[in-house]
């Protein structure tokens, strides 16, 4: 079984760039918003027959910097599963987000 697969996370809108925008430091894979997620999602076991899975993500963070899944819309069920657990409570840095605003992201999973 393949052991690493490809997982592209992208900012569905330029407009949440805003909230990522650090004061005189560069952001980072580490530091970004979408670096963390794509972190999160990167080791998976997904045997991809279309060449992709996809999903769009919509999400919150609270004051203590989780995760709150508030929806998956994805055609495939062990998908959105895969996204809420391995998303939903889980904490990220807080050094460039906005507690509780609505964030929107599409995941693509690749062969």
């Amino acid at each position: 079984m393949r052991n690493l697969k490809t997982v592209t996370v992208a900012l569905a809108l330029f407009a949440t760039m805003s909230a990522f925008a650090t004061k005189g430091k560069k952001a980072t894979k580490e530091t970004n918003l979408s670096g963390q997620i794509y972190e999160m999602l990167k080791e998976n076991k997904f045997n991809v027959e279309n060449n992709e899975l996809t999903a769009e993500v919509r999400f919150i963070v609270t004051e203590k910097g989780e995760l709150v899944v508030l929806s998956v819309e994805t055609k495939d069920e062990i998908l959105e599963g895969f996204v809420k657990n391995r998303l939903n409570y889980k904490k990220v840095q807080m050094d460039n987000v906005a507690p509780g605003r609505v964030y929107e992201i599409p995941v693509r999973i690749t062969a």
